[in-house]
């Protein structure tokens, strides 16, 4: 794909470095197109990462308890050996340890520029490519993949006296191992996903708990379990490994009915959580405080075996309302209900659905990718944006499952780009542009799967929908398998050539 013209004019500024490709961020989806560049030997490629290691979200969540809600061998690539996993769920640790193997056995590391953050991406209209500025350079590249993620930029709660709050407040992702955790009052604000694995941890060594909950989850059983040595040499077996893997997505799938609309399917899964709150919690107070008063599906299900009984002991508190303000060492609720802490942790969730990184990012005629999702995440094919030529984004606009693996997504993703790099290095000249026309008939799509699933539906609001333009973002409304046969194979048809 190298245009020697290009890299002849880059050449004479020293500060430059020509690629072929940029990708921007060395987690799970950047890693994983690290990899299949590589494999294939014939295109130039960095890739950018801020922070001082590779990983992503399984590098900078190291609270207690971390840990994945998919079965392990669905988290894992496809096209690389079976990772070691010690139980069925891995914990954030082994992922993270699996993604560090994976750059090392891949020859990654000479391509991985870390402490290297992303300043500007912008499309230059007569070079026809991409100029990125970082804080250790410039990179010139013909293409540009985001890899940033959706959970990557914490939100902390906006209320007032948090700057002001004496103890320690930091973000679940932002873990502060040195705070008062042993013996200490601990305030825990929220209850999604990584609040229902942090609470049990807490409850072992805390004086008291309180969790803060703006509106309970729909919790269902966990099941994990640790493999013995057996097992895992036996899973450690490719062929064994692959059929685990098609077994567990198909089964995983199924589960996206539930969401798509009234039906027995919902009617299931709701009466399997709710017989899950009346098993783990006797009290009846308690427990009619976590029921939900919106359907099941409409925020993200969760798994868990040990919540319930955290909140049923003495020491810990639920508090059915959210976080109103800090007043000192107090955090007070919605309630009026006042907690004197020593530690708060903001299990607050991230910029999901309005990601800061789009800021950075600017296309044809200077308009920023933030600009032009101002009004909610829009693209065609889940990959691609009008007004930014030659570059795709991974794990972006409906690209998200809530019932199965990320993974998937982003390998079906990743073998888009790859053919649209095929295609590119068909014709040097070359500089390919998703037709607005084409953008809008996928969101029309995507708006017309989505209407009547529980996640627009459900009476809840959630980091699947975007508050501005109140469309279901994040989510692809249907199966993975959809997913893939919608989107696994680029078509040069829906592009024009700039």
């Amino acid at each position: 794909m190298n245009d020697a013209r290009t890299a002849t004019r880059a050449a004479e500024d020293t500060r430059l470095e020509v690629v072929d490709v940029a990708i921007v961020g060395a987690g799970l989806a950047g890693i994983g197109m690290a990899t299949r560049l590589a494999r294939r030997g014939r295109d130039t490629f960095v890739v950018l990462e801020r922070a001082a290691d590779v990983g992503g979200t399984w590098r900078d969540n190291r609270y207690p308890g971390v840990a994945c809600d998919v079965p392990a061998r669905i988290y894992e690539y496809s096209f690389r050996p079976p990772g070691d996993w010690s139980s069925l769920f891995a914990d954030g640790h082994e992922i993270a340890r699996y993604l560090r193997d994976t750059v090392r056995d891949e020859g990654l590391a000479p391509h991985i520029r870390l402490h290297t953050e992303v300043v500007e991406a912008r499309f230059d209209d007569e070079q026809r490519r991409w100029l990125v500025a970082t804080t250790t350079g410039t990179v010139l590249a013909r293409v540009l993949v985001t890899a940033v993620g959706r959970l990557s930029e914490p939100r902390l709660p906006d209320v007032d006296g948090v700057d002001e709050f004496p103890g320690s407040l930091f973000h679940s992702a932002a873990w502060d191992s040195s705070a008062p955790i042993e013996g200490a009052a601990v305030a825990v604000v929220g209850t999604g996903a990584s609040a229902v694995q942090i609470v049990p941890q807490l409850a072992r060594s805390a004086r008291s708990v309180v969790v803060l909950s703006r509106t309970p989850p729909w919790i269902v059983p966990r099941g994990n379990r640790r493999y013995s040595d057996e097992e895992r040499r036996m899973r450690r077996d490719e062929s064994t490994a692959r059929a685990e893997r098609d077994d567990l997505f198909a089964d995983a799938d199924v589960n996206v009915r539930e969401r798509l609309g009234p039906g027995d399917e919902l009617e299931q899964i709701r009466e399997k959580a709710l017989g899950h709150l009346r098993r783990q919690v006797p009290d009846a107070r308690l427990r009619g405080l976590l029921t939900p008063s919106y359907e099941i599906g409409c925020k993200r299900i969760l798994l868990s075996d040990d919540f319930y009984p955290a909140l049923g002991e003495p020491h810990v508190t639920f508090e059915p309302s959210a976080l109103a303000r800090i007043d000192g060492d107090a955090v007070v609720a919605a309630s009026g209900a006042r907690y004197t802490v020593d530690t708060v942790v903001a299990a607050t969730g991230f910029f999901a659905t309005d990601m800061p990184f789009a800021q950075r990012v600017v296309g044809r005629g200077g308009t920023t990718l933030a600009q032009r999702w101002s009004r909610g995440m829009t693209s065609y094919a889940s990959t691609a944006v009008h007004g930014f030529p030659d570059m795709f984004v991974l794990d972006g606009p409906n690209a998200a499952l809530g019932h199965n693996s990320a993974l998937y997504m982003i390998e079906t993703q990743i073998d888009y780009v790859l053919g649209a790099l095929d295609t590119l290095a068909a014709d040097p000249g070359l500089c390919l542009e998703v037709t607005e026309d084409a953008e809008a008939e996928y969101t029309r799509e995507i708006d017309t799967r989505a209407e009547s699933t529980v996640w627009l539906r459900g009476g809840c609001e959630s980091w699947y929908v975007d508050p501005r333009s109140h469309r279901l973002t994040l989510l692809w409304p249907g199966t993975g398998a959809s997913f893939r046969e919608r989107n696994g194979r680029f078509s040069a048809a829906p592009y024009r050539q700039v």
